[in-house]
């Protein structure tokens, strides 16, 4: 699949002044939500990446994502077309270094947003998300070449791409109910505003940073 059909490109100009996370990451943690919950819409999804502590996408982008989250969980819903889901990264015209990097970032991204979902694990899915983890702990210099080169990056992706298709078969709960955002007012204030007046002493670091600290890239 090309970057004009994945959509790669057209995230690309979406977010192309946004530089929080990758275009893979982000796609990552979208899909590990989605694999749980129901889809957001624009205003939901704001407030995720709000208390998340990235920063406003660009309404573009924001709309992009409520969009592409829509129709991952109409895809992961059916078993059928669940076996078409691909994560959201470079062709294969791309250098396999950037390939690699980048599903590794979508790997790191999923663990975040199925993460906040806290949802309980089967014995095979934590052994999935085990296994995902080695794909987000990879460490590569750009001039370093990947062992076993494109057969093994085959193998990882293929295995990525089938973990939220493994992962989709739950009953979904509202955006509302995740322990992330859940008892917010409408008019209850963000974690970076309660930083900003002082009423929070120590920094709360982003979940990526959380899951990511032992991995770093």
């Amino acid at each position: 699949m090309n970057d004009n059909i994945s959509g790669w490109n057209t995230w690309s100009n979406a977010i192309e002044d946004w530089t929080d996370v990758s275009i893979s990451e982000l796609h990552g943690l979208m899909t590990g939500l989605m694999t749980a919950c129901n889809a957001p819409d624009e205003q939901g999804w704001a407030t995720i990446l709000e208390e998340l502590s990235f920063a406003p996408l660009p309404d573009s982008a924001l709309t992009l994502l409520t969009e592409e989250a829509e129709d991952t969980v109409f895809q992961l819903k059916d078993k059928d077309d669940a076996y078409a889901y691909t994560p959201l990264v470079p062709d294969d015209e791309h250098d396999l270094y950037e390939r690699v990097m980048a599903l590794k970032q979508w790997a790191n991204g999923f663990m975040t947003g199925f993460g906040i979902t806290d949802c309980s694990l089967s014995i095979e899915e934590n052994e999935m998300l085990t296994d995902l983890a080695k794909i987000g702990a990879i460490r590569l210099e750009e001039d370093e070449d990947y062992e076993g080169g494109e057969e093994s990056y085959l193998y990882i992706y293929e295995f990525a791409r089938m973990v939220p298709v493994s992962f989709a078969t739950r009953k979904r709960k509202p955006i509302k109910e995740l322990a992330l955002i859940s008892g917010l007012a409408i008019d209850a204030k963000t974690t970076k505003e309660l930083q900003a007046e002082g009423k929070l002493p120590k920094p709360m670091p982003p979940v990526v940073d959380v899951m990511n600290h032992n991995n770093p890239s």
